[in-house]
């Protein structure tokens, strides 16, 4: 903290993605073709589920002879490459696991300081801007001890978890297992979700390798399309083909990056698949995913040099405005409007419009970064900190950040744009004050949101935020140019030309020829002062 603020982070180029993955369609399956499908997601969903039972089970303790010792007995059921993607699979939903367990308790860790710093206030006592104050009653001062209590418990028993590396998995997802008490609620029927419950816990994926044909050996896609899949040893009796394979009858081809996963496979580098049923719509898809070099991001100067385009993410819009290399801003504001109502897959859509207009945009503006705040609402999601501001947490909670970040970033790469990423601390608060009210015309609505776009652009450039008013160098101010910013309209105090000492300016000479006042006779004599004087005021009013 210096001065009262907290320090900022410096701004930094976001790294592109490191993988792709395209998807498209299983069409014209035959009920063969299905059946097959569901026998063998089934089946190593089966083993998928007790692989993760047994990682569970052995926590903190796992380590290379657990793991082949797990692969060896999933290697009898299916084969050694199902098996090492079961594992690898089990493996990383352990540890998001672990991630999320660390995030709960660091969550609640922040509640409890809250509420331990209010409850130790007196009763009415007004809070800040940084810090609530103390609550207003007894009774609510009450209910918070109380849960206090209750989170201090959930706190003991979530540190427990963590030290003895117990984590709580679900896999199907917890939301779905929850539906299933709500059916009525969740619009389904008891078969609808279980349907939805299967297919979810089924296992139909595998990992690519390098070197080997088409890039798949367990999901093997050709370049005309032709689907096959490496039967598990139970059920190699569903072949249809050699070697214990099963050729689907549909043929795949995709529409985006179809080139790029073509060279791919035909130079039999590692291409990962993955089949998934949508059981509302009743159709099968394919996953094609692969992972992509590291490139170095460019510097940060490189970036910005063409200028840069601010925007500040809201709950329903983002607010751009567009910035020369000097953080000027240029042009009028600009709105990409969202919605956030619906299905996850409408959300999605919305968010990816509003992100694809943005980025057609920016192109057009000519610039080659996009700055954006590196959000993060942890702290400000909490019921201790905005308790009795419930719709200001629904607001907060709404902003898509994480799938916003990696929408835009994945995009944005492939426009060959890049993302800076800045501290968001005060600027909306700063962009309000200092650029809000000079840039809005009758013609021009400024609002807070656009204002804080041009603080989050001059942020990304270097550039302080505040429009500060350089004093003119030594005895002129034109010697070094004019002042590097501008006055409020009709101030003339500041950036007004210096009036003459005299009726003309110095040098001037009537149309008659003559002097209005005769030079006085003694070099003593000097001319009274001018009673006009050259006013030079702070501008630090005009934010």
């Amino acid at each position: 903290m210096v001065g009262g603020l907290r320090e900022l982070a410096a701004s930094f180029v976001v790294p592109g993605p490191c993988g792709v993955a395209v998807r498209d369609r299983l069409k014209h399956l035959t009920p063969e073709d299905e059946g097959v499908l569901r026998a063998v997601g089934a089946h190593q969903g089966a083993l998928a589920s007790g692989d993760l039972k047994a990682r569970c089970a052995d926590g903190l303790t796992h380590g290379a002879q657990t793991w082949a010792a797990r692969k060896r007995d999933l290697t009898k059921e299916s084969s050694s490459r199902i098996a090492g993607a079961i594992t690898k699979a089990t493996h990383d939903q352990w540890a998001l696991a672990r991630r999320c367990q660390a995030a709960y308790i660091q969550n609640l860790d922040a509640g409890i300081r809250t509420l331990r710093h209010r409850l130790s206030l007196p009763l009415g006592e007004k809070g800040t801007k940084r810090a609530a104050g103390g609550y207003r009653s007894k009774s609510e001062w009450f209910r918070k001890s109380r849960r206090l209590a209750t989170l201090e418990a959930r706190h003991a028993a979530a540190v427990a978890d963590w030290q003895a590396g117990r984590v709580r998995v679900v896999r199907g997802g917890k939301r779905l297992l929850n539906t299933r008490h709500n059916l009525p609620e969740a619009g389904l029927t008891e078969d609808r979700w279980r349907e939805r419950w299967e297919a979810e816990r089924w296992f139909l994926a595998a990992d690519g390798e390098s070197g080997k044909r088409f890039g798949n050996e367990t999901i093997r896609v050709t370049p005309d399309g032709e689907v096959s899949i490496k039967l598990p040893v139970p059920l190699a009796h569903l072949a249809n083909t050699r070697h214990g394979r099963y050729t689907l009858t549909a043929r795949i081809g995709f529409a985006h990056r179809g080139a790029e996963w073509a060279d791919r496979i035909t130079a039999t580098r590692a291409v990962a698949y993955r089949i998934h049923l949508d059981t509302d719509r009743g159709r099968w898809y394919l996953t094609a995913s692969w992972q992509r070099p590291v490139v170095k991001t460019i510097p940060l100067v490189a970036a910005c040099a063409r200028g840069v385009i601010g925007v500040d993410t809201n709950a329903d819009h983002f607010a751009a405005y567009r910035l020369d290399v000097h953080g000027n801003p240029i042009g009028r504001p600009r709105r990409f409007l969202y919605g956030l109502s619906g299905s996850a897959g409408h959300r999605d859509a919305q968010v990816r419009h509003a992100l694809t207009r943005l980025l057609q945009w920016t192109q057009q503006a000519g610039a080659q970064a996009i700055a954006i705040e590196d959000l993060d609402f942890t702290a400000e999601k909490t019921r201790e900190k905005h308790g009795g501001r419930k719709r200001f947490r629904q607001l907060i909670s709404g902003i898509p950040t994480g799938k916003l970040k990696a929408r835009l970033v994945s995009m944005a790469a492939e426009q060959g744009l890049a993302i800076v990423a800045v501290d968001p601390a005060y600027t909306s608060q700063w962009g309000a004050q200092h650029w809000q009210k000079p840039l809005a015309t009758p013609r021009r609505k400024m609002s807070r949101h656009d204002a804080a776009g041009i603080a989050i652009g001059r942020r990304a450039l270097g550039h302080p935020i505040r429009r500060r008013t350089a004093p003119p160098p030594h005895d002129q101010s034109d010697r070094a140019g004019h002042r590097t910013v501008q006055a409020e309209p009709g101030d003339r105090g500041s950036e007004g030309t210096r009036p003459p000492t005299t009726d003309l300016a110095p040098g001037g000479v009537p149309p008659s020829g003559k002097r209005k006042r005769e030079p006085s006779a003694s070099k003593t004599v000097r001319d009274a002062p001018s009673t006009r004087k050259w006013v030079h005021d702070s501008l630090t009013h005009t934010g």
